[in-house]
């Protein structure tokens, strides 16, 4: 009821206001009806006065040409004055009568041209200030009329922003006065279920009080008999304690982690969402992209809003591992939580970004308002969204300082006093609250820009489509941001109460080291109890065990020995491996010796049977030279050739070296031919792999050369056009120059012929007058 009082009272108020704006309105219209009305009446004197200008040049122009008609008569005059002055040298007779008239004639027309003179400079004089008057007062009523403009479109604007305020205000409070009624009424009912509630409670608690009375009553006189000493109602000395696990707070703090695991991811997605619609946004509107190029700012902003990924994604993941460090088998407290330094980092890192987006947010909606297809109202709600993004960083700055505070206590411990863990979580509360304020502002704000572009004439279909995008990320943000305030606020005592776990009785919170004593000894109960639970396994007998123990005892003393057993078998074993080698390549050899010497014995055999055919029917000579030749060949050395190299063999029986020695020969010389051979390669190689790297350096040694080249080529086609231009632009100038010369010196002697005459007329008249001033004296 005292709210809808202080409601009423308002309105009252904020009526009586009105009123009182609504008779400076009318006062205001009708100023601004008279300046209209001055301006009006000033800009027909200046019709006026422009008119009369106008007559005034008229009479001036006239008189100009009247005193050239007259400068005209003058010099007729004067030439017939000079010819009466001929003719009277013939006849003085008769230029004395005719001299008579002709200065009474000079007299009438002098006197006629000097009134006509001082007439003519009077009515120049009158004319010039006429002008100078003119000018004055036309250049006072353009000032005067400009500033009545300017104050009236002042008044107008001023008029029409009160109104359009004053309208929504009364619309919000006539729609607040009708939910706090209903409000009012609800309350209503809730305070007679409180009140039956209440005294149902007061009689339990009355109930409850005398039952705990008693209790404690026959507790004490327990603690009074049993205990010795209670160390308990010592902080101090209970702080030493090692608190009991509590597992039910583990269990509750996980859950929580959970659902406000849960919460960040929905916004993130929303956070995502929104950075890139507004990126396609600025791609769109107000100049689309794909048919024109957007500004530089638009460019880096979009260049910016492209990269919210790695900024957004982090602050999932970061929630994402302080949910994975609470589990039971933890202690989480302030103090313990190492994960929430982690995701403050991550919350100032996304900070940083909305710092580094925030001033081109702000001017491309500065350069929106400055495009020709924004109205004033589509303006009024860019500026509205141009407060709301600094309303939302500076939300933003005042999490991360709260959240970084709470975040000391698991690094510094000093750094932040446990009376004020309190007063942290209230103030998030508060921000959280704030935040969801500011995105409703932003929803309502972006939804009437929203219909307002629609009107536009240049809008297309993508550019509505991205509207409800944004539209639509905006709600789910405005949601999820309302929901996070919510469970933070429900859950506040909860957070509060959590940070006073410790030992039992106390009110100390607790420590690292007593939560890493507290588990361990917790992990040692599990283990203890495990074991318990174990089933024992079967015993062995005593008489197999003192013969298993017997057994054992003469292994361990045989061990040594069986050890340097082993080693000697092991190098026995080595030893025959080699000699068996060494024998089967002796039975190879031997093998190949017994081909060989079969061999020979074939050949010797088909020889002799070959010389005994001979004998018997060849001559004895021809024997002796068989003989001369047989013993030669032998001696004569064998050329062996192939594509390895060439050997050289003698096949005398009695010098000719053994079969091994043979081979040794054969296979040194081959293995040096492969060793020559094989240098030759690598000597080959190496120089084609120089050659390849020189070839490829001077390659790309040739493909920079060509590029310069042409890049060069293009620098003197550009620089020979350059001077081409130049040199056309130099004549242009320069016979502009020369015509423009000669003109203004065509004009100067124009100017010298007019003014020698203009001076040879004046000194002429000045002559005349002063004869006709001397005459005048005479007479």
């Amino acid at each position: 009821m005292a709210a809808a009082a202080e409601l009423q009272g308002k309105y009252q108020k904020l009526a009586q206001e009105y009123s009182k704006l609504r008779a400076q309105n009318q006062v205001l219209k009708k100023g601004v009806v008279d300046e209209q009305a001055n301006s009006a009446s000033l800009k027909e004197q200046l019709k006026m006065k422009d008119q009369s200008l106008r007559k005034l040049q008229q009479e001036m122009d006239s008189l100009t040409f009247r005193n050239q008609q007259l400068a005209k008569r003058v010099e007729l005059l004067q030439d017939e004055l000079a010819l009466s002055e001929a003719r009277g040298k013939k006849n003085k007779k008769s230029a004395e009568s005719s001299s008579q008239l002709s200065q009474e004639q000079k007299s009438v027309f002098n006197e006629d041209l000097q009134k006509k003179i001082e007439e003519n400079e009077r009515l120049h004089i009158l004319f010039f200030e006429a002008d100078e008057q003119h000018k004055r007062l036309e250049a006072e009523l353009r000032t005067r009329l400009e500033v009545l403009e300017t104050d009236a479109a002042q008044h107008q604007a001023v008029v029409d922003s009160l109104t359009r305020k004053y309208t929504d205000t009364i619309e919000k409070l006539q729609n607040d006065k009708a939910k706090l009624e209903i409000k009012s009424q609800t309350l209503e009912r809730e305070a007679k279920d409180c009140r039956l509630r209440t005294e149902e409670c007061q009689q339990q608690l009355k109930n409850l009080q005398a039952a705990l009375g008693t209790r404690l009553e026959e507790s004490l006189c327990i603690i009074n008999e049993k205990v010795p000493f209670n160390d308990t109602r010592s902080n101090r000395y209970n702080a030493l304690n090692v608190p009991i696990h509590n597992r039910r707070h583990q269990l509750k703090l996980r859950d929580l982690a959970g659902q406000a695991l849960a919460f960040v991811q929905e916004l993130v997605t929303a956070l995502l969402n929104f950075h890139t619609y507004t990126e396609q946004k600025v791609q769109i509107f107000p100049i689309d992209s794909a048919t024109d190029t957007i500004s530089p700012l638009n460019q880096k902003f979009s260049q910016y809003l492209h990269e919210n990924a790695s900024y957004v994604r982090p602050l999932e993941e970061g929630m994402l591992h302080l949910f994975e460090s609470i589990t039971e088998d933890t202690v989480t407290v302030l103090e313990t939580a190492v994960k929430l330094k982690v995701f403050s980092e991550h919350l100032a890192s996304y900070l940083s970004f909305l710092r580094k987006i925030l001033p081109y947010q702000l001017k491309s909606l500065e350069e929106e308002c400055e495009s020709s297809l924004c109205t004033a109202a589509l303006r009024a709600r860019n500026m509205e969204l141009h407060r709301d993004m600094k309303r939302l960083t500076a939300v933003f700055e005042k999490l991360h300082t709260y959240i970084s505070l709470l975040a000391l206590p698991s690094i510094k411990p000093e750094g932040l006093l446990r009376t004020n863990y309190n007063l942290v979580f209230t103030n998030i509360a508060t921000s959280l609250h704030g935040f969801h304020d500011i995105l409703k502002d932003i929803s309502k704000h972006y939804s009437q820009k929203a219909t307002l572009e629609q009107d536009v004439p240049t809008a297309t279909q993508k550019l509505i489509t991205t509207n409800d995008c944004i539209l639509s990320s905006v709600v789910a943000l405005t949601n999820g941001v309302g929901k996070i305030a919510s469970f933070f606020s429900n859950n506040l005592d909860h957070f509060t109460t959590s940070l006073s776990y410790g030992p039992k009785g106390g009110t100390e919170f607790i420590s690292p080291l007593s939560a890493e004593c507290m588990l361990q000894y917790k992990k040692k109960a599990v283990a203890y109890m495990k074991s318990l639970k174990k089933p024992c396994a079967d015993s062995v007998p005593y008489e197999e065990a003192l013969a298993n123990r017997r057994v054992l005892l003469s292994s361990t003393e045989s061990r040594e020995g069986l050890a340097q057993q082993v080693q000697q078998s092991l190098e026995k074993i080595a030893k025959l491996e080699q000699e068996k080698e060494h024998w089967m390549l002796e039975a190879q050899l031997a093998k190949i010796k017994l081909e060989k010497e079969n061999q020979k014995l074939k050949n010797s055999l088909s020889g002799h049977l070959t010389e005994t055919i001979q004998e018997r029917s060849v001559l004895p000579n021809v024997a002796e030279q068989k003989k001369e030749t047989t013993e030669k060949s032998p001696r004569e050395p064998i050329k062996s050739t192939s594509l390895i190299g060439m050997l050289t063999i003698t096949t005398d029986n009695e010098k000719a070296p053994d079969v091994e020695s043979r081979e040794d020969l054969i296979k040194n010389h081959y293995m040096a031919r492969i060793a020559e051979l094989t240098s030759h390669l690598q000597l080959a190689d190496s120089k084609s792999v120089h050659f390849h790297a020189e070839c490829r350096a001077l390659a790309k040694r040739l493909s920079l050369a060509e590029k310069s080249k042409e890049s060069l080529t293009e620098e003197l086609k550009l620089a020979s056009q350059n001077i081409s231009r130049l040199q056309d632009e130099l004549m242009t100038t320069k016979r502009s120059y020369e015509d423009q010369l000669s003109m203004m010196s065509d004009h100067l002697c124009s100017m010298n012929e007019t003014l020698t005459k203009q001076r040879e007329e004046i000194d002429t008249l000045k002559m005349t007058s002063k004869g006709n001033s001397k005459k005048n004296k005479n007479r």
